[in-house]
């Protein structure tokens, strides 16, 4: 049980169908994102639609590090509602919610939604707040835009406000509304404003509006592996069933030449099984890089072998196909029906939905008004939400050598609409703009597009210069210049951009070799080097060197030690520095700790005002009991926040450790001591992962 009782905020519905689960959970990933203790606590279970365990409590555990309490089954809590034994419900409620809580400042707890199995959930709800004392956030939503809707919306939230207590009940703090018919990227404030022009009891009351959340489609957007469940369809070719989205679906029953129309990126493609001619039709497309969501073959026959086999340039492609038995007017029906509920194992659109409902939540306004504490720490959500607003701040120009790869284009794409950095995609335009169609993806005026073969030769003569002393000539030069990275790197020497990223397509050489000769290190800087962010459950940790240097001497790894205590701290990360060997203090000795203790007294007499130890082993580092033990008299014992490994080995063979065995989001290789920032990525990166490097190069910019 916690030493100290939290503020608990308990999430009600006004009506059915508002989103709770979603809501609750951008909630607790606000306040986490502002540095609050946060933890989550579900009651009562509400199964899925189609059953399966509470969703709320799984995707709390799968996308952040709490661990709270699993939920009274709906079956037990109604036995002992039925019984009279509501009191003993409630201190069975009690022991889970402090098993939850931990030393959380703010436990945000997810009410139940009234359905047809669960008729008394209002009545269950009121009983909850009572035995938690928990101020209430009630949570609504708008079906559409229409006047009659706005009433309705306001209606249901009168009367919800009177079951607890009105306006000026001291339990209620206000209310959320989600799925407001508004377009993507209006302010929160602004769709404030227009709940209460059309909501005259808001305007009225005053009563808060702690979050206002656009309707957002994208988020609605269930995998081709959720059709294929839901019309239990046999899969004829699997393809990239588990990740493309659905956005729409469309019956192809009209002659090929007028169904053109309807192939579209991301949509589901109906057609009967003997419709040879559309499905040749649909692989040409898919072939030319339409990204079709799948494609559906209907009825009881089958499609013939031979025309397989003539679509197998689309099936390698990644085009889901499957099969039902039902005809296509049957299977639209089917799919009209679709649960619109996030599916227990599609992590990533929980996440995404939780990202969407954090960013329309005013947290700040609602940490004050609980009087939670805000610790001074940083946690993986505080750190990106720290990333993202730095870089706004920084608005910087990033070259992109890899212009025309698909995951490189979006996110430059979001960079752009997120205001986090101006991107340059070197590639061939025609190109570029043609995968962008795929994607669907318009590009906004942020996104610039440079095609190398038309400014390659005004960076001949600069490469030459840079390196004659090498005795490089200008056919060299140009030669160099062939490769993206190499002309990226020029443009960046030469201050026309302010950043690089690459690797997506690239090794990690061929990203950082043309910067270490053209760029060369920052004035003071003895070695470049790299560290990682790791982002475990409850801070932010860096961990350097894990990518660059084999084997650096002590004055190389001090230097990298002061290096890495600058990043953390340009982050607001606390630099506490351990300089880690396999020996704590004076207690080894042999050379490779000599160097460790060597680098230590070097580092301190360099940068006296950071906080830095060593040699210290790494649960000496880490953990308070142990370095209690081991070395009590350390500054910084058990609270390091900088680890500096004395070799490559050591470094990547423990962050690699630490980012599987704890399932740790790792954000690097981040480059350090280079004069200009170029960053590299994982040729597996996701889509955010370019977002953050890129938003970190824009950081090191502004600092450069």
């Amino acid at each position: 049980m916690s030493a100290h009782t939290p503020r608990t905020l308990f999430l009600a519905p006004v009506g059915s169908g508002v989103g709770l689960t979603i809501i609750t959970l951008g909630l607790v990933r606000a306040l986490d994102a502002r540095g609050v203790r946060v933890a989550f606590f579900k009651p009562i279970a509400q199964p899925a639609q189609k059953g399966g365990p509470d969703r709320s409590a799984h995707f709390i555990r799968a996308t952040t590090q709490l661990k709270p309490a699993d939920p009274i089954s709906q079956t037990e809590a109604s036995r002992l509602i039925s019984s009279g034994d509501e009191e003993q419900l409630m201190e069975h409620v009690i022991a889970n919610f402090h098993t939850s809580c931990a030393d959380a400042d703010v436990v945000v707890v997810e009410g139940l939604v009234h359905t047809d199995t669960l008729p008394n959930a209002a009545a269950i709800n009121s009983a909850l707040v009572r035995a938690l004392s928990a101020h209430v956030i009630l949570v609504g939503k708008l079906a559409s835009g229409s006047d009659d809707d706005y009433a309705d919306f306001e209606s249901t939230l009168e009367i919800t406000i009177r079951e607890f207590g009105g306006v000026k009940g001291e339990n209620l703090l206000g209310c959320i509304v989600n799925r407001i018919p508004e377009p993507l990227g209006t302010p929160p404030t602004e769709l404030a404003k227009t709940l209460r022009a059309r909501c005259p009891f808001l305007s009225r009351t005053g009563f808060p509006i702690i979050g206002a959340v656009t309707e957002n489609a994208e988020l609605s957007s269930p995998r081709t592996i959720d059709i294929a469940r839901h019309l239990n369809a046999r899969i004829i070719n699997e393809g990239e069933l588990d990740t493309r989205r659905v956005r729409n679906f469309t019956l192809l029953a009209r002659t090929v030449p007028n169904m053109l129309v309807s192939l579209k990126p991301g949509y589901i493609l109906v057609t009967p099984a003997d419709r040879a001619d559309v499905v040749v039709a649909v692989a040409m497309a898919a072939v030319n890089k339409i990204a079709f969501a799948g494609l559906v073959l209907t009825g009881d026959t089958d499609l013939p072998p031979r025309i397989l086999e003539l679509c197998r340039p689309a099936l390698e492609s990644g085009l889901p196909i499957l099969k039902v038995h039902t005809n296509s007017w049957q299977t639209a029906t089917h799919l009209s029906n679709l649960p619109r509920e996030v599916p227990i194992d599609d992590i990533e659109r929980a996440r995404a939905s939780m990202e969407h409902v954090a960013n329309h939540i005013d947290a700040v306004w609602l940490a004050e008004k609980c009087a939670a504490q805000v610790e001074a720490r940083m946690s993986p959500a505080a750190f990106t939400y720290r990333l993202v607003e730095l870089a706004r701040q920084a608005n910087k120009r990033i070259v992109l050598p890899e212009g025309s790869e698909p995951r490189t284009i979006r996110a430059a794409a979001l960079c752009a609409q997120r205001g986090i950095a101006r991107s340059i995609l070197l590639g061939n335009r025609d190109e570029i703009l043609r995968v962008a169609n795929g994607l669907e993806i318009t590009l906004p005026d942020g996104v610039e597009i440079i095609d190398p073969a038309e400014v390659r030769e005004r960076y001949i003569d600069p490469l030459f210069e840079m390196r004659r002393h090498k005795g490089i000539s200008r056919h060299d030069a140009a030669d160099f210049l062939e490769d993206n990275v190499w002309l990226g790197t020029t443009m960046l020497a030469m201050g026309q951009v302010d950043g690089l990223v690459s690797g997506a397509l690239h090794t990690s050489a061929n990203t950082i070799r043309p910067a270490l000769q053209i760029i060369k290190t920052k004035p003071g800087a003895r070695v470049v080097s790299s560290i990682f962010y790791m982002c475990l459950p409850d801070q932010v940790l860096v961990y350097g060197d894990c990518a660059v240097n084999p084997d650096p001497d002590a004055e190389m790894l001090a230097d990298i030690a002061i290096q890495s205590a600058e990043s953390a701290i340009s982050m607001g990360i606390p630099a506490r520095v351990a300089m880690i060997s396999y020996s704590t203090g004076e207690s080894g000795s042999g050379a490779d700790v000599d160097k460790v203790r060597e680098a230590t007294r070097i580092a301190k007499a360099k940068r006296p005002d950071i906080l830095l130890d060593g040699p210290l082993q790494y649960d000496a580092a880490a953990i308070a009991d142990v370095a209690a033990q081991k070395a009590p008299d350390s500054p910084l014992a058990g609270r390091a926040t900088v680890f500096i490994f004395p070799d490559l080995n050591t470094g990547n063979t423990t962050y690699k450790a630490v980012q599987r065995s704890a399932h740790v989001i790792s954000v690097g290789p981040v480059l350090q001591g280079l004069k200009r920032p170029v960053n590299d990525l994982s040729r597996g990166a996701l889509v955010e992962d370019i977002v953050y490097t890129i938003a970190i190069t824009a950081i090191q910019a502004k600092e450069a």
